[in-house]
Formats: C-alpha cells, sequence, structure tokens
C-alpha cells in the first residue's frame, strides 16, 4: 500500500531494500532524523521492499506505520537493486530524487545542505562527496573526491570534464527527476546497474552543481555486497557498457567523450578481471577475452589516451587479446606486492573510484563536513555497486 503524500516534496528519498535487517533502522533513521521540522514537507521517504528474504519487510511497515513522510512499497518478487530503484521513483513526487543504497546512512546535517543547495541552484544534478567506511570504523576519503574540489556555481561537463571521472554511482548523485525523464533514463536489470545511468546524466546535463561535503557514508565489506561476491554476474557488467555505448551514439556522438568513457571502461574492466573477490580464477580468461572483444567494437577512430605504466601496459595487452602475458604480468605484479610485504591493490584505475587515488584514512571533519586530513592519490578503490 502506497499513501500519497498531501503535497509534492522538493526531494523523495529512495531507499531499495534487500537483506539488510542489521543496517536498515540506521539508514532510515539518519534520514528521518536530520529533516528539520519546519521542513517535513519538503522531504519524502519511499522505501521499497525487493522481496527482501529477512525481517526487512516487517520492518519496514512497523517503522512507517502512522507516520505519513514515509512511503512503502513491497515487492512480491526480487527485481534486483535497478529495478527496486525503478520501482520508487515511479511513485516519486519529488521535483529531486535521491537514491540511497539501504545499507548506508547519512551523515548529520546533510539534508538541510542538500535542500539549500537545491533551492539555490535548481541543477539538473546535485554531485555530493561521501566517505568509505570500514568494519571498525575507518573512514576513507574516495580516490575521487579530489574533482568535486573547486567547483563554483552551476557549470556543465564541458566546463568541468574531469566529473566524468567521480565514482560513477546514482547515489552520489541527487537529480531532478523531470530530467531524468527529458533524457528517459530509468535503471536496467543485473548488476552493475549504475554504468548505463550515471554517465548520461552528467553528459545530458545543462545544470551542474557540486556540493563539496561529505553527504553520504557509504559501508564497506558488508556480506553479501557484489564486490566481495565471486559469480558470473559480473559478466553482466558487458552488457551495461553496451546499453552507455548505445545512448552515447543516439544522444551524445562526440569523440571526446567516446574517447574518455572507452578508457574508463577498459579501466573498469581490468579491475574486475583483476579482483579475486569477483572472479573465480577459471572463469578470468573468458572474461578476459570480452574485454578484448569490447576493446576491438567501442575503440575511437581517432584513438584514445592509454594510463600510464602498468596500467597501459594491460591496456595494450587487452588490444592485443593477449591473455597468457596479461596473466604473467598480473602474476609478476602481485608476486612483486608479496616481497614488499603489503597486499597488492588493483593496478587500474576505475571509473567507479575516478581517477587513480590512494585512499587514504579520514581524520576529524570539518565544518563542510569533509575530512580535515587526508587526500587522493594513487590506487584504485572498490566497486559501489551491491547486488
Amino acid at each position: 500500500m502506497v499513501i500519497e503524500p498531501t503535497q509534492a516534496p522538493l526531494l523523495s528519498i529512495v531507499v531499495p531494500v534487500y537483506g539488510v535487517e542489521p543496517y536498515l533502522y540506521q539508514c532510515l533513521e539518519s534520514i528521518r532524523a536530520d529533516i528539520p521540522a519546519g521542513e517535513a514537507g519538503a522531504v519524502e521517504l519511499i522505501a521499497v521492499d525487493d522481496a527482501s528474504p529477512d525481517r526487512c519487510g516487517e520492518m519496514l511497515r512497523s517503522y512507517a506505520a502512522g507516520r505519513v513522510d514515509i512511503r512503502t512499497v513491497h515487492l512480491t518478487d526480487n527485481v534486483g537493486l535497478g529495478l527496486a530503484r525503478n520501482a520508487g521513483l515511479d511513485v516519486a513526487t519529488g521535483a529531486y530524487v535521491w537514491f540511497v543504497d539501504s545499507d548506508d546512512w547519512l551523515p548529520p546535517g546533510t539534508i538541510p545542505v542538500v535542500l539549500d543547495r537545491l533551492r539555490r541552484d535548481r541543477p539538473d544534478v546535485l554531485m555530493l562527496d561521501h566517505l568509505r567506511v570500514h568494519e571498525g570504523g575507518r573512514r576513507e576519503v574516495d580516490a575521487s573526491s579530489h574533482l568535486l574540489r573547486g567547483v563554483p556555481g552551476v557549470v556543465r561537463l564541458a566546463d568541468r570534464p574531469q566529473l566524468l571521472r567521480v565514482q560513477h554511482t546514482a547515489w552520489n548523485k541527487v537529480v531532478r527527476r523531470g530530467f531524468m525523464a527529458e533524457l528517459e533514463l530509468r535503471f536496467f536489470p543485473g548488476w552493475y546497474e549504475d554504468i548505463p545511468f550515471s554517465h548520461p546524466l552528467l553528459i545530458g546535463a545543462e545544470r551542474i552543481s557540486v556540493l563539496d561535503r561529505v553527504c553520504y557514508l557509504y559501508r564497506q565489506g558488508r556480506l553479501g555486497a557484489i564486490t566481495s561476491t565471486r559469480s558470473r554476474r559480473h559478466f553482466d557488467a558487458f552488457d551495461q557498457y553496451e546499453r552507455l555505448f548505445d545512448w552515447l551514439d543516439r544522444h551524445a556522438p562526440d569523440d571526446r567523450l567516446r574517447a574518455e568513457l572507452f578508457t574508463l571502461m577498459i579501466s573498469h574492466y581490468l579491475v574486475v578481471a583483476g579482483n579475486d573477490g569477483r572472479l573465480h580464477p577459471r572463469l578470468r580468461r573468458a572474461f578476459f577475452r570480452r574485454v578484448a572483444e569490447h576493446y576491438r567494437r567501442y575503440l575511437p577512430d581517432a584513438g584514445y589516451s592509454r594510463p600510464a605504466g602498468v596500467a597501459g601496459l594491460k591496456h595494450r595487452l587487452v588490444g592485443r587479446n593477449s591473455y597468457l602475458a596479461y596473466a604473467a604480468l598480473r602474476r609478476a605484479h602481485r608476486a612483486a606486492g608479496r616481497v614488499r610485504g603489503r597486499p597488492v591493490p588493483p593496478a587500474l584505475p576505475s571509473p567507479e573510484a575516478g581517477q587513480a587515488g590512494q585512499a587514504t584514512e579520514a581524520g576529524q571533519a570539518t565544518e563542510t563536513g569533509r575530512p580535515a586530513t587526508g587526500t587522493a592519490a594513487d590506487q584504485t578503490t572498490a566497486m559501489a555497486s551491491r547486488r
């Protein structure tokens, strides 16, 4: 049952829910408790029970009982993160929509600042900064966060092309709902659903605003997250990139954009291919062959700028479809890391983490919500999509 609000809010926050019983209340409370008393009508919270196998559905019914500012949608079949977001979008009435994952949460003071920025700039897309939070409480600055620094007022992607390299997730963007409809953007089924969603938002936007403040806390290491799940479903990434390039051909046939997205795509694939937590070794060769196929298929006519160092060498090996050489290079890189006595991180920059950058532990937060210490330099971090 969906309870209709009495007036249209400024912001709809859509929270897809699946298998997050230990974290659900923290997520919901971080949203509701952050809405100022005078802004109750400006925000609606829409929680979508994606046929969760645990007590999440029951928890949502209890939490929403008697609260007109919370709307719940209960799906009878599990449809996955992307389609659950669509289900929440279908009942959203706000001028803007923000997709918040149900195992993450918002730091205090976030919603008032977001509402103020939406009213001030009236953007198509509002981009937000975040921190990665590990088990035990350790916090990291994301490797792409530095790309959000120093963006004044309202811009377009042509003014700030580096924004395309900010982690490509749905939850670090607040989007004008009418703008999504203009672009005919929806989430597709499958893993890596953010790929054909996030990039078109930035490419098509006439007004991009950047809130240089930590507005989202992204939980790391949760059991069941796709970043720590070995599965053939990581091959879904190929379907999602095909959808992205199909959209690009139809809506924005720009050679520079194509070259930039091609570079991000190949780097992203190589992060997945090299991650033992995602691909079983017996699947790695087949995955690499698909990467090489996409390399040939989407290689820009004018070429592209390969990354430097080992990353660029792996790009070359993909272009030659040289799996044996790639495997040997990967083994050598990992062996060198063991000799140095430290874990070997993924060797390539990922579009999920923006440019290559060391994610350092966050120190005390400043009044802007950004860590007082820690910058990004030379390390790829993990994927954001969950299921």
